[in-house]
């Protein structure tokens, strides 16, 4: 058995099969800004097998060491280490490849099967694969269909594997993630599909986990009875730059919302799993998403807020509204912003409001969970100029990933005031060196063969059964005042409204 990535010593004593990763949608964004890069820092820190090939697939004519070149220069613009170690990249440069087809020419796939088995003689990679799907959503079954059809997936076995890194959105609603998933299982076993959310790549998030339950402290404050509210903000300060086309058909809610910000809501409020296998964590998630309330036509109009950017100022320089992006309809009413409020009808939870908010442009980038702790009882502090704010614990995922704790502490001197005061860990800072990116974790998860940091079919499921509604419902109800907030500014005064009805503020991470 393969130890698990979340086990102190795991990473040491995993063996790493050879293999081919092959790279779909090579000469896209993804694939320069992250995927090369990370698959560079794991050969840098010696994590890919000795025996490992990368071969680009995509529709633009170009040789080996074109791609090559534009790899290099990709990895040096877009590395977490700088600069490129040269000598590390002679002996990457060597096993990187292109394969130029069309996603639906069976031609390309057959030449592609040929060149793989060349590639096996080559280089000791013994026909494991790994088949990275960096494509727009619409290409997946096609894509999935055509490997099988031409023999480049094939089930497990003792001698040789084959796996498909599927990235999101994995569907655009609870029908057509159905569909998707009907159509890929007739292709690929779930033990061979693993979707990719790389905030589950992250650092922090990982370590939630550890923090929880391996301290004794806070599991055991982990519940209603001492945690009054809870605050999950992904703010970007950037717009949708040259993705327009795409945020046009998937907006905030399906691109952040419902994979990225799920993902974390499920693992601050899971149960002990049983281990620390695949399986345990990913039941515990499932039964989260499971207890979450569904949404009520009350809800909708006044636990749920949605908003699109205007013209506004960030960081001193004047930004364009959403509408004035590149392939964005001129009146379009996708939203850029939202923040809602769910509970959770299971006992750890009940009666703690989980309030969630995700947009773009905002003041600032942060990801971050903060726990609220409910007020210490009586009045004993509550005079003079003193400030009985409660506890915050604040769980950092970007950037200075970390972890800090507000509490109340004596300002020293005879007149006794209470000040809040800030316990601040950092990991760059602690451990001299910075966290590795998220897909590094992930695509070398991937390479052992340990789904744990991906989700699985009915996480998916569950999710979108929460959120279909609320795009059913917003179809139906175009908003009458976008754009409703400024760029550089914290979003919509709903959002505020829908805090105050509650008598609580947002956090300003």
């Amino acid at each position: 058995m393969n130890a698990h990535p979340l086990e102190e010593e795991g990473r040491s004593t995993r063996s790493i099969d050879p293999c081919i990763v092959v790279i779909f949608g090579a000469t896209g964004d993804l694939t320069a800004r992250k995927l090369m890069p990370a698959i560079y820092n794991l050969a840098r820190e010696s994590l890919l097998p000795a025996n490992f090939g990368c071969v680009g697939f995509a529709r633009r004519p170009k040789s080996h060491d074109e791609f090559r070149e534009e790899m290099k220069k990709q990895v040096s613009d877009h590395s977490r280490v700088k600069p490129i170690e040269e000598n590390i990249w002679s002996n990457f440069h060597e096993k990187l490849f292109y394969h130029q087809s069309e996603f639906d020419k069976d031609e390309g796939y057959e030449k592609l099967k040929g060149f793989l088995g060349e590639l096996d003689a080559k280089l000791g990679t013994k026909g494991n694969r790994i088949f990275y799907l960096s494509v727009q959503p619409k290409f997946f079954p096609l894509i999935i269909e055509m490997l099988s059809k031409h023999g480049l997936i094939y089930k497990e076995n003792e001698n040789n594997w084959s796996r498909v890194i599927i990235e999101k959105p994995f569907g655009k609603d609870w029908k057509s993630s159905m569909d998707l998933q009907n159509h890929i299982q007739k292709f690929i076993t779930e033990e061979q599909t693993y979707r990719i959310d790389h905030y589950l790549g992250k650092e922090t998030v990982q370590n939630l986990l550890v923090f929880r339950f391996a301290n004794s402290i806070f599991e055991s404050i982990w519940n209603y009875k001492h945690i009054d509210h809870v605050q999950i903000t992904v703010a970007e300060d950037l717009g949708i730059g040259n993705r327009g086309e795409f945020f046009e058909e998937e907006g905030l809610l399906r691109d952040i919302v419902q994979n990225h910000m799920m993902q974390l809501l499920s693992i601050v409020a899971m149960e002990p799993p049983i281990d620390l296998s695949a399986k345990g964590i990913r039941d515990e998630k499932v039964k989260v998403l499971q207890s979450i309330r569904p949404l009520s036509k009350n809800d909708f109009q006044n636990n749920l807020v949605r908003g699109q950017y205007g013209k506004g100022f960030i960081e001193g320089e004047q930004v364009k509204a959403y509408r004035q992006e590149e392939e964005v309809d001129k009146s379009s009413n996708i939203e850029t912003f939202v923040a809602l409020k769910l509970y959770l009808d299971n006992w750890r939870w009940t009666g703690v409001p989980f309030y969630l908010r995700g947009a773009k442009r905002l003041p600032k980038k942060v990801t971050e969970i903060a726990i609220i702790f409910k007020d210490a009882p009586g009045l004993l502090f509550k005079h003079h100029n003193s400030k009985n704010d409660p506890n915050v614990l604040a769980i950092r995922i970007q950037p200075d990933e970390g972890i800090s704790m507000k509490m109340n502490c004596k300002v020293p001197g005879p007149s006794s005031p209470v000040q809040p005061v800030k316990m601040d860990f950092r990991y760059g800072a602690y451990f001299g060196k910075t966290p590795p990116e998220a897909y590094e974790r992930l695509i070398l998860e991937c390479i052992l063969g340990d789904s744990t940091l991906f989700a699985r079919a009915d996480e998916v499921e569950q999710s979108w059964k929460i959120f279909t509604p609320i795009l059913e419902y917003w179809s139906k109800n175009p908003p009458k005042n976008f754009p409703n907030y400024p760029s550089g500014s914290w979003g919509p005064k709903e959002a505020d409204d829908l805090m105050a009805r509650d008598n609580r503020n947002w956090r300003i991470p």
